[in-house]
């Protein structure tokens, strides 16, 4: 297959790219690195990946920001922020993905334990993360031609505890390479809106 990963210069999206890419043909995309640029705040810019991409039979993505603060400290702005980046960016990736995918493809979007497990000063997060879960769920019995869509749901990253241990005490720490076999499941499984839990 020939597999699109955006956000595939991340710890986790480094961690997908040499999981699907030792049988598949990857093709990277980032805000700063890749094989193809994309702001995926940008609907312009998703569509020109696309067009530089060419066909594809599958999309993972492995990006998308969300603000961390606490509650009252969360500005309409900064919930937009997280709306726009890792929510309606992987809507885009969707919407403007349908039509490169080939019968039978596949989206996998980024979600995480916070959907169901909120941390403090993560109410943004639990949101986003929840909103993604439920599109995947409503998108997946309306895509055209057999295409399925699902996400990864994982824990905090082992390779990220040093930086974001404090925030995730007494959280059981999943490996890169854990979650990157939850994307494997679904490039290359059958099944279709499904929340793979990694935790």
């Amino acid at each position: 297959m020939k597999i699109l990963i955006v956000g595939a210069g991340g710890t986790l999206g480094r961690a997908v790219a040499a999981e699907l890419g030792a049988r598949h043909d990857i093709v990277t995309a980032g805000r700063t690195s890749g094989d193809l640029r994309v702001d995926l705040r940008d609907g312009a810019s998703v569509e020109a990946m696309y067009r530089e991409a060419g066909p594809l039979d599958a999309v993972v993505c492995a990006a998308g920001k969300v603000p961390f603060a606490p509650l009252d400290e969360l500005t309409e702005a900064k919930y937009l922020e997280g709306l726009n980046d890792k929510l309606l960016g992987q809507v885009r990736l969707v919407r403007s993905g349908v039509a490169s995918l080939g019968d039978g493809g596949s989206f996998t979007l980024i979600t995480g334990i916070l959907t169901e497990q909120p941390i403090l000063a993560g109410a943004c997060a639990s949101m986003v993360n929840g909103a993604v879960e439920g599109y995947v769920r409503g998108a997946a019995i309306e895509l055209p031609r057999g295409i399925r869509i699902n996400a990864v749901s994982p824990s905090v990253l082992t390779e990220a505890m040093e930086a974001y241990g404090p925030f995730f005490r007494g959280f059981e720490p999943v490996s890169a390479a854990s979650a990157a076999r939850a994307f494997s499941r679904s490039v290359e499984g059958r099944e279709t809106g499904r929340v793979y839990k990694v935790w």
